[in-house]
């Protein structure tokens, strides 16, 4: 228990004071806005492309990976639309966002520090295949799902079925402008063609990585004080748990008890789909006008709650 909580509490504790100080006035929003733009814009695409660089590539990539996680992910949206019809006869457009609630991991700001503070530079090859398909595989999903039940509450959609080949188009164009997925690709190409990076450049490339933890870990806990704990609590409720506790638990079984992945791959699937609800399912909830009270309450209990069941998995995984 020390071990995991040698890891863990740095972790949380930085997120907590970043929440702290946002909280307290000490850390503007217009700051926060450009931490986080430095984390996901320098920090952590450089982070990541050293890693992956450093790592290399094993032998045999294991894409039973991909297929444990995504089908968790699956799993998961398809629980979360399967709520929003049963248990809250939410309207139909709503559907995508209960979806996406139960299924969108904060990977940038809290999946990516932890993986990479548990596993070092060998958690980036897993990281890389995640986050290739993490954002165009979910905002596709979301959209479709969205899009679908403006058809059926609309009756025909009035040709907002159009659309949905549009916002495909925009989340692959999205995809390859992406500074992190720029770091991982970077780093993919280094570890293919064994390059080493220049004594140099990666000395300050070093000093950059190294900003990447504290400064994701702190804009994380900074930007959920924006939210609030207020209106619907049910669906608040019932999507922390499904993301938190369901999401984790579907993974662990289909790489462990399905696939039988190598323990690193089993850890680094578990530990993003524990991540609490990622902030572009708020996001995605303004722009539609739909479950944007549940989905911005959801995204603050979730991180808060993930400092226990974080600690949870790292007992489930015996990762320390």
């Amino acid at each position: 228990m020390s071990e995991v909580l040698a890891i863990v509490t740095p972790v949380f504790g930085i997120v907590f004071l970043g929440f702290g100080a946002a909280k307290l006035g000490w850390f503007s929003d217009q700051a926060t806005k450009g931490l986080s733009q430095f984390v996901f814009d320098f920090a952590i695409p450089v982070l990541l492309w050293r890693s992956l660089a450093e790592a290399g590539l094993p032998a045999v990539i294991e894409w039973e990976f991909l297929i444990s996680y995504y089908g968790g992910v699956a799993l998961v949206f398809g629980l979360g639309v399967l709520g929003a019809w049963l248990l809250f006869r939410a309207p139909a457009p709503a559907y995508g966002i209960h979806g996406m609630a139960c299924a969108f991991s904060n990977t940038v700001l809290l999946g990516i520090p932890l993986v990479l503070t548990t596993f070092g530079p060998d958690g980036a090859l897993p990281l890389f295949l995640m986050l290739a398909f993490h954002g165009l595989t979910l905002f596709t999903l979301t959209t479709l799902t969205i899009e679908i039940g403006h058809g059926v509450q609309h009756g025909g959609g009035n040709g907002r079925w159009a659309t949905v080949a549009g916002v495909a188009r925009s989340a692959v164009v999205g995809l390859m402008r992406n500074p992190i997925v720029g770091g991982l690709a970077a780093g993919l190409l280094f570890a293919l063609l064994d390059w080493s990076i220049p004594e140099g450049i990666d000395g300050a490339a070093a000093l950059i990585g190294q900003a990447a933890t504290p400064c994701a870990l702190f804009a994380m806990g900074a930007s959920i004080s924006r939210y609030r704990l207020a209106g619907e609590i049910a669906p608040t409720v019932w999507f922390s748990v499904v993301k938190l506790i369901v999401h984790p638990l579907l993974v662990y079984g289909l790489a462990v008890h399905v696939f039988a992945l190598d323990p690193l791959w089993v850890g680094v699937a578990v530990l993003i789909a524990a991540m609490p609800v990622g902030v572009n399912v708020y996001l995605f909830a303004q722009r539609y006008g739909q479950a944007e009270a549940p989905a911005a309450a959801s995204v603050l209990l979730s991180t808060l709650a993930s400092a226990a069941t974080v600690t949870a998995v790292f007992g489930l995984l015996d990762l320390v």
